[in-house]
């Protein structure tokens, strides 16, 4: 390796480099990280929930829970219509255990009647009338209703590619962040040491050789930044990971990051210094070329 010429680590204005480096890493950790947690809890959700339906059958109003004969008439129905292809309904105990997150595991006194749930599974690719599905019913059964999971799926799917488009953003920001303090330090280095690159220009010095010192610099600059931030953002998804594992309402605690994500969280850090080294590079070069 070359020794270098120019003493670029003495210089002031570079100094702040790894540090701007670190916070916008750290963000763009966080926004990818969140991004990549919700596609991954929603991809479990929609294999889980594609393909079904939820039936209720209420309590009637002021009476009792739903009889066994409101249970078999919804099943008749659901069991007739065309694309259906099973319908099961859950006993009074399941339908219970249901409702224990929403209620922080207390129970329930059991003389207050809980809605009756038919699980129903669609054939792929099947187009349901549920207008007419719905209609049918509530005729047979008025206190029936049905849940369909497609609608609350499409907006959270709306919701994930908003939060991947915010993603995306940060990450854009990050990268020209990054890169407006490496043109900066670049520049201020550029006329600091002047007088030196005049020197090092008259003994013959290509400009591709004053670029390789201020390229490795800012490698090396935005390598320990991208790793600074990266490594408190694995410490921050680490502590609020372990704070969501306990909250059973919102089930985050068994959503994981697999290989991939990892990866990807990993390689924010070389994929910085490797814009630092090519930015410090464009540079250099293009000023050089002024002979500024």
């Amino acid at each position: 390796m070359e020794s270098p010429d120019l003493p670029l680590q003495h210089d002031a204005a570079s100094r702040f480099v790894p540090y701007v480096i670190a916070v916008m890493v750290y963000l763009a950790a966080i926004a990818l990280a969140g991004s990549m947690l919700v596609a991954a809890a929603l991809g479990g959700w929609t294999r889980g929930l594609s393909g079904t339906l939820t039936v209720q059958v209420l309590p009637n109003p002021g009476g009792p829970a739903a009889t066994a004969k409101d249970i078999g008439a919804a099943l008749k129905i659901l069991r007739a219509t065309s694309g259906i292809t099973a319908a099961r309904a859950l006993d009074e105990r399941s339908s219970r255990a249901l409702l224990k997150p929403w209620l922080g595991g207390g129970a329930m006194a059991p003389e207050i009647p809980v809605p009756r749930l038919i699980d129903v599974s669609v054939r792929p690719g099947a187009a349901l009338d549920m207008a007419r599905l719905t209609s049918r019913l509530r005729s047979a059964v008025p206190t029936a209703e049905i849940d369909d999971h497609r609608k609350w799926l499409s907006r959270l799917f709306g919701l994930a590619n908003s939060l991947e488009a915010i993603a995306l953003i940060v990450l854009m920001l990050t990268a020209a962040a990054a890169a407006c303090a490496v043109i900066f330090a670049a520049r201020s280095g550029l006329s600091v040491h002047k007088r030196v690159i005049d020197i090092l220009h008259l003994i013959g010095a290509p400009d591709q050789y004053i670029a390789r010192q201020f390229e490795r610099r800012a490698f090396a600059q935005g390598l320990i930044g991208g790793i600074v931030g990266l490594g408190a953002a694995i410490a921050t998804l680490l502590v609020m990971g372990r704070l969501f594992s306990g909250v059973e309402l919102f089930d985050l605690g068994a959503v994981r990051f697999g290989a991939l994500h990892w990866i990807a969280l990993a390689a924010l850090a070389p994929a910085t210094g490797l814009i630092a080294l090519v930015t410090a590079r464009m540079t250099v070069l293009r000023s050089l070329s002024r002979r500024l």
